[in-house]
């Protein structure tokens, strides 16, 4: 099969910044597939993908999952740039006061985060299609599958070399307000006792005994850059800002200080959650 890695690279450096980024990802796997000589049906039975989702990914309709991208990327010896394409096309999922936010996170070395909720990036797919579900007005299917898609694009951080070093910490409240499924929420109350095993990831649980604190009523994240510079990202259940500025981030960060001293401790923290997932 041919390397196709220097014909996508030149076709990067061609990018009009007009272009949306998931439009260029759409034509290139439709240019990919003609030029292996594949038909849809051919790239449905190679991939076990539908031939229609297929379709509809060429021609921008949906966005997919990061995993369909790298599985793509080993058919066409493309290198990982599909993969790269799709992390920029799901930036447009999103608000654009939080892509700015996301950029930074893609490439932070140590973030810190207190969550009401459920943290996005320690969520399920079963979970977080419940939660986005739950809206007034929910999306339709294809849009909440892109949204979901997306917000489980970015637990990549995660996984990447070196990865991304994090704290949790997350009140009680999010811990305590099941989802309407048993399973789902079992599967996520489990999947966050097992990533506080990994090296990189801190978890911690802030009990409402623990009282009232600065940041009641919000969530906050710190982000600490490769240039040693920090930022923090405000967000409440409709709005959300970044703070650039050090002194502010300064004062964030000795909030977030004071809350993690009034967290249980992680082993606590660990057997608390465990004891959560057997009451289920």
């Amino acid at each position: 099969m041919p390397d196709n890695r220097g014909e996508l690279e030149m076709v990067e450096l061609c990018f009009d910044e007009s272009d949306l980024a998931r439009q260029v990802l759409a034509g290139q796997l439709r240019r990919l597939r003609e030029a292996s000589g594949k038909s849809l049906a051919q790239l449905a039975s190679d991939t076990n993908y539908d031939r229609t989702y297929l379709n509809r990914l060429e021609n921008g309709e949906r966005l997919s999952k990061l995993a369909v991208m790298e599985a793509l990327d080993a058919i066409y010896d493309t290198g990982g740039l599909l993969a790269e394409l799709w992390k920029l096309a799901q930036w447009d999922a999103f608000k654009d006061k939080y892509q700015a936010f996301m950029q930074r996170e893609a490439t932070a070395v140590v973030t810190h985060k207190y969550s009401l909720g459920i943290p996005g990036l320690l969520q399920t797919e079963g979970y977080a299609r419940a939660l986005m579900s739950s809206a007034p007005m929910p999306p339709s299917p294809e849009v909440l599958d892109e949204r979901v898609a997306a917000r489980l694009g970015r637990q990549a951080v995660l996984r990447r070399d070196p990865p991304l070093s994090v704290r949790f910490i997350i009140d009680e409240s999010a811990l305590r307000r099941p989802a309407a499924d048993r399973v789902v929420w079992r599967e996520q109350l489990s999947h966050i006792l097992t990533a506080s095993e990994q090296r990189n990831i801190t978890v911690q649980v802030l009990l409402l005994a623990a009282g009232d604190h600065d940041l009641v009523g919000g969530h906050l994240s710190l982000l600490w850059m490769p240039d040693g510079t920090s930022v923090a990202y405000l967000e409440g259940s409709k709005s959300g800002g970044m703070v650039e500025d050090p002194a502010k981030v300064t004062r964030y960060r000795v909030s977030y200080e004071r809350l993690r001293d009034m967290a249980l401790s992680p082993p606590d923290s660990a057997s608390f959650i465990a004891q959560l997932v057997e009451d289920c």
